[in-house]
C-alpha cells in the first residue's frame, strides 16, 4: 500500500459530528471494495484523502487512523496530519510527498549540469550556463565558489543516474545516499 493511504476504522466512541464521516454518502468521494478491503477517496479541504478501510464503518462513525511504525512512517504520518486538518477545516500545508523548493531547484541544477558535462563541456562552461557569465569572477577559477559548486552539482548528476532516475522520487527528507 502506499504511504499515503491512510489504513482507517471505525472508532468505538462518541465524536463530534465534525469528525464523522458518512462513507455511504460521500459528496464528490468514492467508496469502493476490493479483494483486500474498501477502498475510500475523500474530498476534503481542497484535496483527494486516499484511506483504506477493512470494513466500512456504520454511517456517521469517527475514525481512527492506524500508523505502522515503519520507514515510511514519517509520510504516513503528514498525510494523517493533513487529514485531520482537512476535518478541522484548516489550512493543509504540504502534501506528504512534496519536494522542498531549494531540493528541488539543486536537483534541477544537478541534472542540467550532467547533461553539460556529458556534452563534454568544462566546469567553466557548465557554471557560465548554469549561473551566467556575469557571476563569474575575474578571479582565479580553480578557487571560485562557482566551481566548487558546478562539480559538485556534476557528481550529484552522475549519482541520480546511477541510481536511475526512480529513486529521485523515492528520496525521504533526511537521508543521504552515498
Amino acid at each position: 500500500m502506499l504511504p499515503t493511504v491512510l489504513a482507517v476504522r471505525a472508532a468505538n466512541c462518541i465524536v463530534p459530528k465534525s469528525y464523522q464521516l458518512d462513507f455511504g454518502n460521500l459528496p464528490g468521494g468514492e467508496l469502493r471494495r476490493a479483494p483486500d478491503g474498501w477502498h475510500a477517496i475523500v474530498p476534503l479541504g481542497g484535496t483527494q484523502h486516499r484511506l483504506w478501510l477493512k470494513e466500512p464503518p456504520a454511517s456517521g462513525y469517527a475514525v481512527v487512523v492506524d500508523l505502522t511504525l515503519d520507514a515510511d512512517f514519517e509520510l504516513r504520518l503528514g498525510a494523517a496530519r493533513r487529514f485531520w486538518l482537512a476535518l478541522e477545516r484548516r489550512p493543509l500545508g504540504q502534501p506528504p510527498l512534496a519536494m522542498p523548493a531549494l531540493k528541488q531547484r539543486r536537483l534541477i541544477l544537478a541534472l542540467r549540469a550532467v547533461d553539460g558535462w556529458h556534452e563534454g563541456n568544462s566546469y567553466r562552461q557548465i557554471a557560465q550556463g548554469l549561473f551566467g557569465s556575469h557571476r563569474m569572477s575575474e578571479r582565479a577559477w580553480k578557487t571560485d565558489d562557482l566551481r566548487s559548486r558546478t562539480v559538485r552539482l556534476v557528481k550529484l548528476g552522475r549519482r541520480l543516474m546511477r541510481l536511475r532516475w526512480r529513486a529521485l522520487l523515492g528520496k525521504r527528507r533526511g537521508r543521504d545516499d552515498k
